[in-house]
């Protein structure tokens, strides 16, 4: 990342050193999922929609720890592989509005509260910003190269209401309070950067 970009890595520090941890990860554009990979300051495992698993791509992303996920029915393989990685201390990527769109954290699903919940991770908000504001010369579906991106990791925060239940009631709730805390630190990564 740092050889094609100009990442601006900002709060880094505030990533648990040990210990389960979600990444919740704002998703503009096809890079944002690489570039927390390379800047992180722990290795990370990404639910990656099984669409990316192409060609020689697909053993390397594999390979690399990143988790495929088919996200058209409830996929039990990718689930206790995320799992995995939390109950082995681990780190694990997730965009949780499910897709590309905005990157606003505007519409979220429920698996982000499901793994925070289940995983008793806390979740870190990640917000990447600069990504898609405009278009390479060279290749036109990233951003131009040498350009500035800016990764910016908040404070950790826990999705659950210390219950300890798993309800869909409880789920809904914990959705409703991870878009309030991931919506405020986009908010305060775009004052921070600027942007």
């Amino acid at each position: 990342m740092y050889g094609l970009w100009r990442p601006r890595v900002l709060g880094a520090w505030k990533v648990p050193a040990t210990g389960p941890v979600i990444f919740a990860v704002n998703h503009s554009h096809v890079v944002d999922g690489p570039m927390v990979i390379g800047v992180a300051p722990r290795p990370s495992h990404f639910l990656v929609k099984k669409e990316a698993f192409v060609g020689l791509l697909g053993p390397f992303m594999t390979r690399v720890g990143q988790i495929k996920v088919d996200r058209d029915t409830t996929d039990r393989t990718a689930i206790t592989r995320a799992l995995g990685v939390l109950e082995n201390g681990g780190v694990l990527g997730i965009f949780p509005e499910g897709t590309r769109g905005e990157g606003d954290f505007a519409a979220l699903r429920a698996g982000l509260a499901y793994f925070a919940v289940r995983g008793g991770a806390p979740i870190v908000p990640v917000a990447v910003l600069g990504s898609s504001e405009r278009r390479g010369r060279l290749i036109k579906g990233l951003p131009p190269l040498r350009s500035r991106v800016d990764v910016v990791f908040g404070d950790p925060f826990e999705a659950g209401d210390g219950s300890g239940r798993r309800t869909r009631r409880a789920l809904d709730e914990a959705t409703e309070r991870i878009q309030k805390q991931l919506t405020a630190h986009l908010e305060n990564a775009r004052r921070l950067t600027g942007r």
